[in-house]
C-alpha cells in the first residue's frame, strides 16, 4: 500500500459515502488475520495503517513478565527495558514483526475489503431507499418467472412476488408493467429482498389514493377496504366537506377513476359505498348493491340483522355468499340476511 491507494481510499469514501476509519479499520482487522494465516498464528499482533503514507506496521504485542512461560505473548522484564528502562511487569509492549514480504499480501487484502465495504454500502443505501417504500406502491417490469414465483424489477433492485400475494387470473409475463405494494424490505447476508404484493388491500387503498386528488387531499378518506384480490372489492368513503360526495370523487366522470383502477387489477370489481357512523345506515350500504328495508342492530355482540325485500337476497348474499362475507368484513359486524317473507313467516309461526 502507498500514498495513492490511501487516495484512492479517500475518494472511495466521498463518492460512496463510507466514512475512511471505517475502511481503514476493517483493512486493519483483515490484515491481522492474513498474518497470522501465513506467517505467524500464535502472536497476538495488531496492525497500523498511516493514514497520510498507507505505510502498515505489523506489531507483536507482548506482555512485560517476569517469568516467561510463553515467548510468544510474553517478553521478560530484562529484554523490555533494553528497549526502554521503564517497562515494568504487567505493561505491553510493541515490537514491530512486519514481514518484507506483506506488502503484496496487504494490497490483495485491502482490495478485498475495499470492494465488500463498498458492496455493504451500496446494499445499505438501497436498503434505505427502499425500507422507506414499505405498504406503498411501486411500478414494477416482470423480469422472470421461476415456478410459481414471479420476479420483478424495481428500478434499483429486485423485488420478488410469490404465489399468495399473485392475484388469481393474473398471466403475467416479461416485460409486463404492474403496480404492485411493498410489503416487507429486509437485509441478508445475500443482499436485500423486497417483498410485493397484488393481493394486499394496500394496493387498492394507494390506486385511489393515486387517482382521486380528493383523497390525496384529504377531503375524502378511506375509512375501510374489504378485498378478495381478483374478485371482489368493497371501499368505504367518507368526506370532511358537504359539498364533495365522496363516492362520486372516487367513481370520477363516466366512471374513469375507478375504471383505471379496476383495469389495474385485471378486471376486478370494485363497490364503492358510503361510510357513516350510523351502523345501521353504514351496514345498509356495505350490502350495495342490494336494498336494504331495515337493519336492527344488537350493539352489545356487534350483531346484525338485516332485512330486504324476497327478489334482493341472493344480490344481498351474493355469489357463494360473498357479498355479505366482504360486507361483513368491511363493517366488522356479524350480518344475518332475511327476506321479508322469511321474516314474516318466522313472525306468523310464533303468533301461532
Amino acid at each position: 500500500m502507498n500514498a495513492e491507494f490511501v487516495e484512492a481510499l479517500n475518494a472511495i469514501a466521498r463518492d460512496r459515502g463510507i466514512q475512511k476509519e471505517v475502511i481503514v479499520s476493517a483493512i486493519e482487522q483483515a490484515l491481522i488475520s492474513a498474518f497470522k494465516h501465513n506467517f505467524d498464528s500464535a502472536q497476538n499482533v495488531k496492525v497500523s495503517i498511516d493514514p497520510i503514507s498507507g505505510t502498515i506496521g505489523v506489531f507483536a504485542l507482548k506482555t512485560v513478565a517476569e517469568r516467561v512461560e510463553n515467548p510468544s505473548l510474553e517478553i521478560s522484564v530484562e529484554a523490555a527495558r533494553q528497549i526502554r528502562p521503564y517497562y515494568a511487569p504487567g505493561d505491553i509492549l510493541e515490537i514491530e514483526v512486519t514481514p518484507r514480504n506483506f506488502g503484496r499480501i496487504a494490497a490483495q487484502t485491502a482490495k478485498q475489503v475495499v470492494m465488500q465495504r463498498i458492496r455493504e454500502a451500496e446494499h445499505g443505501v438501497i436498503y434505505d431507499e427502499y425500507v422507506e417504500k414499505e405498504n406503498e406502491i411501486l411500478t414494477a417490469v416482470v423480469q422472470r418467472v421461476e415456478g410459481k414465483t414471479i420476479f420483478v424489477e424495481l428500478g434499483r433492485t429486485e423485488g420478488i412476488l410469490s404465489e399468495q400475494y399473485q392475484i388469481e387470473g393474473d398471466r403475467l409475463k416479461p416485460g409486463d408493467r404492474i403496480k404492485v405494494y411493498v410489503l416487507e424490505v429486509t437485509r441478508t447476508p445475500r443482499g436485500l429482498t423486497v417483498m410485493v404484493s397484488r393481493t394486499h388491500f394496500g394496493l387498492v387503498k394507494r390506486l385511489f389514493e393515486i387517482e382521486v386528488p380528493e383523497i390525496h387531499s384529504g377531503v375524502v378518506q378511506i375509512k375501510s377496504i374489504a378485498r378478495e384480490a381478483g374478485s371482489r372489492t368493497k371501499m368505504a368513503v367518507y368526506s370532511t366537506d358537504n359539498s364533495v360526495d365522496p363516492m362520486g370523487a372516487c367513481v370520477g366522470p363516466g366512471g374513469s377513476r375507478v375504471g383505471s383502477v379496476v383495469n389495474e387489477l385485471g378486471g376486478e370489481k370494485i363497490d364503492v359505498i358510503k361510510w357513516s357512523p350510523d351502523p345501521v345506515e353504514y351496514i345498509a350500504n356495505a350490502l350495495s348493491p342490494a336494498k336494504v328495508i331495515g337493519v336492527f342492530v344488537n350493539e352489545k355482540e356487534k350483531a346484525a340483522k338485516v332485512i330486504v325485500q324476497d327478489n334482493q337476497l341472493s344480490l344481498a348474499i351474493g355469489k357463494e355468499g360473498q357479498n355479505a362475507r366482504l360486507a361483513a368484513k368491511l363493517t366488522g359486524w356479524k350480518i344475518d340476511i332475511k327476506s321479508q317473507s322469511q321474516v314474516e313467516e318466522s313472525l306468523g309461526v310464533q303468533e301461532d
